[in-house]
């Protein structure tokens, strides 16, 4: 063999059977090859398991989707580059023209315009309500044939807390299947609920280190295989680099989730004492209008803790801007502390009436608790809440 042969034709090193490397490998290769043309063909028609290319399945990349499915209660996962990847590229592949779509005010703001702009070009219908709205929810069940109910809980920004039971019971009762973005719960809560889809940004907690972007789809394996082919075409397989970088992370997701929550649980405490501040939104509050139902439906509160201000968004503007420990940042979930102004919180997509609804006010301030030391935070917070 030519040298210009073999070093693209290397030799390749089997490791024994009966001897494991404690980490999985990166299996950074698009390209797979059986021993025989029958095999991939066998391959190809999904009569044996194996990989082939890398846009379908990658052994790294599937490893953490299994990883991640039981975390979710649930059998199966689809692994995409981002949480709105995976979000779009679910809805798509639900719904189809003539559809409608029941979704909700109190909902990240990419969801919504994946839902009002991008489905709407596609000839599907939607019906946007307040997620504490149970009569309407009822109603418009009941009244218009509904393919997909689209929810989350906490919510995003101002964590309302979603009566999970009663939706996907009515759901369920009108035949619509519900899509959860589980991302502010984290992986390992509200997989006991009947709720078909769960959509996660991985970029959160599941990497924690803020350095790799993801998302994941998490269903039963049925309901999963029909999307696998979809997911396939538009090309946005998780790549395996970054697979390996979120399943490195979720070794430490547990002991970062149940901190960072008790961190968020002081810190909420402390801001709802303080005079500048009018209201404290964290469903671990006993002041939270869904505290109860926070207490039913989960394990820990979350560490996403917002606030309005009473000064508005100029004092907003001062408090964010004196912080030294938060990254003026959007996302959340990350070791490091982060913070979200008004200005970059406010949509710009609702009505008048949409955004009472939203309880998103002009002085509103998002936090997300990091892994910092917690006097240090709330020293932190003092200071910068002086300043405004």
């Amino acid at each position: 063999m030519k040298k210009t042969t073999r070093v693209n034709h290397p030799p390749r090193v089997a490791v024994p059977a009966d001897n494991h490397p404690l980490v999985a490998p990166i299996y950074q290769s698009v390209k797979f090859e059986f021993e025989s043309l029958e095999e991939t063909v066998r391959n190809l028609r999904g009569e044996r398991p194996g990989f082939h290319y890398m846009r379908a399945s990658n052994p790294t990349t599937r490893q953490l989707e299994l990883t991640l499915a039981p975390l979710q209660d649930r059998d199966d996962c689809l692994a995409s580059t981002s949480g709105v990847n995976v979000i779009a590229q679910t809805l798509l592949g639900l719904t189809k023209q003539g559809d409608h779509v029941l979704c909700f005010v109190e909902t990240y703001g990419p969801t919504r315009q994946i839902i009002r702009r991008l489905l709407g070009r596609f000839g599907v219908t939607h019906t946007m309500l307040s997620i504490e709205d149970l009569p309407g929810i009822e109603h418009t069940l009941a009244s218009t044939a509904t393919r997909l109910m689209v929810f989350e809980s906490p919510t995003n920004p101002v964590t309302k807390i979603a009566d999970i039971a009663r939706l996907t019971q009515l759901a369920r009762q009108h035949g619509a299947l519900t899509v959860m973005d589980n991302t502010f719960a984290g992986l390992h809560q509200h997989g006991e609920y009947d709720v078909d889809y769960f959509v996660h940004s991985l970029t959160k907690y599941a990497s924690g280190a803020g350095d790799v972007m993801g998302g994941a789809v998490i269903a039963r394996a049925e309901l999963l295989r029909p999307l696998r082919a979809e997911f396939s075409m538009f090309g946005a397989l998780l790549d395996p680099h970054a697979a390996f970088l979120i399943q490195r992370g979720l070794k430490t997701y547990f002991v970062r989730y149940r901190e960072q929550s008790a961190n968020a649980q002081r810190i909420a405490e402390r801001l709802a004492r303080h005079p500048s501040v009018a209201r404290v939104h964290y469903p671990g509050l006993p002041t939270h209008p869904q505290h109860a139902l926070a207490r039913a439906q989960m394990r820990e509160f979350g560490t996403v803790v917002s606030f309005d201000l009473r000064g508005g968004g100029e004092a907003g503007r001062r408090f964010t801007e004196a912080l030294e420990l938060f990254a003026l940042t959007a996302s959340l979930g990350s070791t490091e502390s982060l913070v979200m102004a008004p200005q970059m919180l406010k949509p710009r997509d609702l009505t008048a009436d949409q955004l009472a609804i939203s309880a998103i006010t002009d002085g509103t301030v998002r936090l997300s608790i990091g892994l910092e030391d917690i006097d240090d935070l709330l020293q932190d917070l003092e200071r910068a809440l002086s300043t405004a």
